[in-house]
């Protein structure tokens, strides 16, 4: 990869040429930095939020530029932090003084002073994001690069731009970025940084959930996710983070017999799904969808390695993550509990002969999610024989078509029963009871076993046998 030396073209948006005026008039410097330069150098698409980094007063310069626009944006200001945000057009654009820091063990927020140019990019995390481009007029688009940021673009390394035991311990959030930059970027991280990632893991504990889980939201949300679970594994920052999932790599023999190493096999199934969906709660449930193998294996000589329940108590433990780790404790999470509970559901149905009744249940329990869970039951196929692939994905594909057929006819997505339980209590006069329950749990299972149509006649038909035998009469 070859990167250009004159970077001034590339600066042609017009709110670097307002910067520019408005650094002007203030006479102090200004610089675009961070993922914002690094993305332009690479071509990549970049997000949509600019760094700009004042040499005097970050905030005093946001409202500068907000006069000189036309609609004068407005700008938000955060005093304690030093910085203002405004947007421009579809684009975040934040300010901040340029300043140095210093840590103390116990947290990672920084003392802050006003420092130099120099200063603000001592305390970046990686040489590729302590990149700046110059917006004042006499060298507009001129490159600052103190750490030779353009040479490890080029070599696709990812290194701290001082020493990496001092950039991690203060800021441990950093070694979470390092590894989700070189899965986003598939860059490598360098030698002595992974080194000292590993040495400081244990620091991480001073972070917290919510900033640990965008980390592992962002890994989780690149085309390739294991790579950077690999490299917390290999640091032992995944043993801190998810213990739950590092207890799945062991594989033992008894007898000759020896089960899969579930968790190598549970970051192929993360690799596996990515290509079929972007939703990334979808890929938490392949994450998490075997954490209840390890507390559930045992060994008998009839049936070999077992891990029966694994999926109930795989959804008690995953509602534990979620708290443990902060995460949002609503249909999110519910989704992710129900995707483990039942990942297994499907791949016994395409074992065996599909029945209709058996695919009724299977849509009735999984109800809108169902097609979630089928793209997660085929991303669990990691099998390496090509006559099992074939043979898995031909039957998934025969009930993908049983659950179309299904539903088309019986209507069992999103059930509701055809009689309620206000009309079944005003056809036989009955006050709340458990005879209601009965009747009403009856007619639900007699339409999935197809003894009945999902209609209100063939319903009502039945309901009318069935109260007979619990001695009910019609008022």
């Amino acid at each position: 990869m070859s990167i250009k030396t004159s970077y001034k073209e590339a600066l042609n948006n017009k709110i670097f040429e307002v910067i520019s005026q408005a650094s002007h008039e203030l006479n102090i410097e200004s610089y675009v930095i961070g993922g914002f330069v690094r993305d332009l150098l690479l071509k990549r698409d970049f997000k949509k939020d600019i760094d700009i980094v004042a040499v005097g007063s970050g905030i005093e310069l946001a409202l500068k530029v907000s006069q000189l626009l036309p609609k004068k944006p407005k700008v938000q200001v955060f005093k304690t932090y030093g910085t203002a945000m405004l947007r421009f057009e579809d684009t975040e654009i934040e300010f901040v003084g340029a300043r140095k820091e210093s840590y103390n063990l116990d947290s990672r927020n920084p003392v802050v002073e006003d420092g130099t140019l120099e200063d603000d990019q001592n305390r970046r995390d990686f040489t590729i994001n302590a990149l700046a481009l110059s917006l004042n007029s006499n060298n507009f688009g001129a490159l600052s690069d103190p750490f030779s940021g353009i040479s490890d673009l080029e070599n696709k390394i990812i290194k701290t731009p001082l020493d990496p035991d001092i950039t991690f311990s203060d800021d441990p959030l950093r070694m979470l970025r390092g590894i989700r930059f070189a899965t986003q970027l598939g860059f490598e991280i360098d030698k002595d940084s992974l080194d000292s990632i590993a040495k400081n893991a244990e620091r991480i504990k001073i972070i917290s959930g919510e900033r640990i889980v965008e980390e592992l939201n962002k890994i989780l949300s690149t085309d390739k996710p294991s790579i950077g679970f690999l490299l917390l594994f290999k640091t032992g920052l995944l043993d801190i983070i998810l213990p739950e999932l590092t207890a799945l790599n062991q594989v033992e023999e008894i007898e000759g017999h020896t089960h899969k190493n579930n968790f190598y096999h549970t970051l192929e199934v993360v690799d596996n799904i990515c290509p079929n969906t972007d939703d990334v709660w979808l890929r938490w449930s392949a994450l998490l969808h075997d954490i209840g193998k390890a507390p559930t294996k045992r060994f008998n000589k009839k049936q070999g390695w077992t891990f029966h329940g694994h999926e109930f108590l795989g959804g008690k433990m995953a509602k534990k993550i979620f708290e443990r780790l902060h995460m949002p404790l609503n249909h999110k999470m519910k989704f992710v509990q129900k995707m483990v509970i039942m990942s297994s559901r499907p791949i016994v149905l395409a074992q065996d002969i599909v029945t209709d009744s058996a695919v009724r249940r299977l849509v009735f329990d999984a109800g809108e999610d169902v097609e979630n869970l089928m793209t997660l039951c085929e991303a669990d196929i990691t099998t390496k024989n090509p006559n099992k692939f074939k043979k898995y994905h031909s039957n998934f594909e025969i009930v993908r078509n049983k659950i179309v057929e299904v539903e088309e006819r019986d209507h069992v997505r999103n059930f509701q029963p055809p009689i309620s339980g206000e009309e079944i209590m005003q056809i036989f006069n009955l006050k709340p009871s458990r005879e209601i329950g009965m009747l009403k749990e009856a007619i639900k299972e007699a339409i999935l076993e197809g003894e009945i149509s999902n209609d209100y006649d063939a319903a009502y038909g039945f309901m009318m046998k069935r109260a007979e035998k619990l001695g009910l009469k019609k008022v």
